[in-house]
């Protein structure tokens, strides 16, 4: 009997132990270790990208991260993933943060806590210029899209009827459409707008819809574990916003102020 009193109290010792370490607070962790690793697709122009000429990853979202590591007074590390491995990672604890023009909703706030919006950026749906059989977002239904898995476009254009072909950049979502292999895709505003900057004349593609704007967050895990981990990113976020750091960043990438709706 007392071995087994023994035994019981050692079980539970240690799963008090494993308890603490797993709800230990993720700022004091990050801050204790020197580094915050920053989950990003790095394909995903204006948000993330690599310069052509240098192969340097950046981006809005590379410069935030960075801004934030070292308010912070940390190392920032950047973990290049494909798009539906970046939240997936975060909710795993493989990433602290996932900064990759994530936008919010009600669904995915039940299983990730986000930053306040630090954009707003629009999704819209986007065709071939000679296609004139689709207009709207209601027009999907039975039509072919394409996106990338796990992305709230996929999403949308299934709650439209459509069939999604997948594919990992915006850049090959373009060739699907060129190729006939798709009839639209639904995209980010400022991913659009990057690429008529890119292409000009040539880009051949146009929007036929397009939503309200829609909040741009940073994501973490779901655990009481990050709560003053986002308390103090939103204090930075405030701190950039005031002086006028994140507006700057975003008429160097965006073209124009995306940090106030209806700019």
């Amino acid at each position: 009997m007392k071995k087994l009193l023994v035994l019981l109290v050692m079980v539970l010792t240690l799963s008090a132990c494993g308890s603490k370490s797993e709800t230990k607070d993720l700022l004091t962790e990050i801050k204790e270790r020197g580094n915050i690793t920053v989950a990003s697709e790095g394909n995903w122009s204006p948000y993330t990208y690599h310069d052509e000429e240098t192969g340097e990853l950046v981006g809005f979202d590379v410069e935030l991260g960075q801004l934030i590591a070292e308010k912070l007074g940390v190392e920032f590390i950047a973990q290049e993933t494909d798009w539906d491995s970046i939240l997936a990672g975060v909710e795993s604890g493989r990433y602290d943060l996932g900064i990759n023009g994530v936008t919010y909703s009600d669904e995915r706030a039940k299983s990730y806590n986000f930053s306040e919006p630090y954009l707003y950026d629009q999704t819209v749906l986007i065709v071939l210029e000679d296609n004139n059989d689709i207009t709207s977002f209601d027009d999907l239904a039975d039509r072919v899209t394409t996106n990338s898995p796990g992305s709230s476009y996929a999403d949308m254009a299934i709650e439209y009827g459509a069939t999604v072909n997948y594919v990992n950049t915006f850049a090959d979502t373009i060739q699907v459409l060129l190729r006939g292999d798709a009839e639209a895709t639904i995209n980010a505003l400022a991913v659009y707008n990057d690429y008529l900057r890119e292409k000009g004349d040539d880009a051949g593609i146009k929007i036929v819809a397009r939503t309200e704007p829609e909040k741009t967050v940073i994501a973490t895990k779901k655990s009481d574990s990050t709560n003053t981990l986002v308390e103090e990113i939103n204090k930075i976020l405030n701190e950039l916003r005031e002086d006028g750091t994140l507006a700057e960043l975003s008429i160097k990438y965006f073209g124009y102020d995306a940090t106030v709706v209806g700019e």
